[in-house]
């Protein structure tokens, strides 16, 4: 089987990816990766920086390397959008939304987009007294020109790179 070139990318991206999520569950037609963080902040604070994307999404993973370009519309078909000049990309489709407690958007990110994958995307948000658990799930699925065991560790980096950072605009909870 002859491997896209963007697997190479993809590999590098993994090598290069400053943290590491958990791939959960891992098959020959897909895989789950899951992060869990706890922060000091509530979960509607949280909320507000999630649907934010240019706060916390790497500009190291977008197609026009600068996060401000990133949008979010917190609402059922919203879109998890990136728009600059005169080009745009839908990486996630918003398809529930429970502010304050739960995101979920449908979408295969970045290089998967040109697959023919389903990617599922959920960040719950749960108070755990005076801070807030982040756990976010990508549920990855379908048919690909590569075996999707080869880009589970980079896609693993990737989302867990990215809930660092959405962590990471609050005081880590003790």
């Amino acid at each position: 089987m002859r491997l896209p070139r963007l697997l190479p990318l993809l590999v590098m991206i993994a090598a290069t990816a400053p943290a590491r999520a958990e791939i959960s569950e891992q098959s020959e037609s897909g895989f789950t990766v899951s992060f869990k963080q706890r922060v000091a902040a509530t979960p509607d604070q949280v909320w507000a920086a999630l649907v934010q994307p240019s706060r916390w999404w790497s500009k190291d993973h977008s197609w026009s390397n600068d996060a401000k370009n990133f949008s979010l519309d917190p609402q059922a078909g919203g879109c998890f959008c990136e728009r600059w000049g005169g080009n745009s990309v839908e990486h996630a489709r918003v398809i529930f939304v429970k502010p304050g407690a739960q995101l979920r958007l449908s979408g295969a990110l970045g290089p998967l987009q040109g697959e023919a994958l389903t990617g599922v995307l959920t960040f719950s948000l749960k108070a755990d007294g005076k801070a807030t658990i982040i756990t976010a799930d990508y549920v990855v699925g379908g048919h690909a020109r590569f075996p999707l065991k080869d880009v589970a560790s980079a896609v693993d980096g990737v989302i867990g790179a990215q809930v660092k950072t959405l962590a990471g605009l609050f005081p880590p909870a003790g």
